[in-house]
């Protein structure tokens, strides 16, 4: 069996955009790591919080329901503070990700994958799907780590191709709210959303885990904003968005590819 570390920027990532994929490979029966960069403290802060109770301490809870849900073995918190979105005064602060050394974050990550032996470490293309900045932070820190520890490397991202078929179709059916899909508008770095399917390699089917991928979303209930607003969607809408996850793999032939990428993880082993 192989093993897989998916590092995120922020707790909730990893349900909106690989909760598929890492419950299909732990249902194949591999091991499934998650590496969260940041303590999530600039997320929404939800009404029913404690006395006492920090954002920080709630949504450490809400991940551990997601894990559980998606049945993860193993978490690692590198435990950054949330830089916020580009030109927030939260990226100056000293302990947050976006000014963390990079050699320092990527040790650590690279730490994780030889503990782990891990065939396959993921991170986010090269803006980071929408120009978060601890996302783009996350990307430079994945590829120095895969590096220095030898592993093979994906980078999760959006087919910019289908969300704008996607978005045409709604806005010719007069959808409300539907221009704020359009994939083509600036996203927070001034780039559009996701990456054309041109230089995809992998669409990963993961249609049989939507339910997974629901519950992963519902466990991060305090982010209404984000979980909130993918769990509104139609059931239609959930599965057209969400049923495929795509994943670019550096140095790779050009072409996508539907299909399982650990089927060729573990020819390669067996190689080997």
């Amino acid at each position: 069996m192989a093993t897989l570390v998916f590092v995120h920027a922020h707790p909730d990532d990893e349900a909106s955009q690989t909760a598929g994929s890492m419950a299909r490979a732990v249902a194949d029966g591999h091991r499934v790591v998650l590496v969260v960069a940041t303590n999530g403290d600039h997320g929404d802060a939800p009404d029913d919080l404690a006395d006492g109770e920090t954002v920080v301490e709630r949504r450490r809870a809400e991940l551990a329901a997601s894990v559980a849900a998606i049945g993860l073995h193993r978490v690692v918190w590198l435990g950054y503070a949330d830089s916020g979105m580009s030109g927030w005064d939260q990226n100056d602060h000293e302990e947050s990700f976006v000014r963390a050394d990079l050699d320092e974050a990527a040790a650590r990550v690279a730490e994780v994958l030889r503990e782990e032996q891990a065939d396959i470490v993921t991170g986010y293309d090269w803006h980071g799907g929408y120009g978060h900045p601890d996302h783009i932070k996350v990307h430079a820190v994945v590829e120095r780590a895969a590096a220095l520890a030898g592993t093979r490397v994906l980078q999760v991202t959006m087919n910019r191709d289908e969300l704008r078929r996607g978005f045409q179709a709604a806005a010719a059916a007069g959808a409300p709210g539907a221009e704020e899909w359009n994939p083509d508008r600036p996203m927070d770095d001034g780039n559009p959303l996701g990456m054309p399917e041109a230089e995809l390699h992998w669409a990963v089917d993961v249609s049989a885990y939507l339910d997974v991928k629901r519950a992963a979303l519902a466990a991060h209930a305090s982010q209404a904003s984000d979980a909130g607003m993918m769990l509104a969607m139609p059931e239609d809408v959930f599965a057209a968005m969400f049923g495929v996850e795509y994943f670019i793999e550096p140095g790779r032939e050009a072409g996508m590819v539907p299909g399982w990428f650990l089927d060729e993880a573990l020819a390669a082993r067996v190689e080997s």
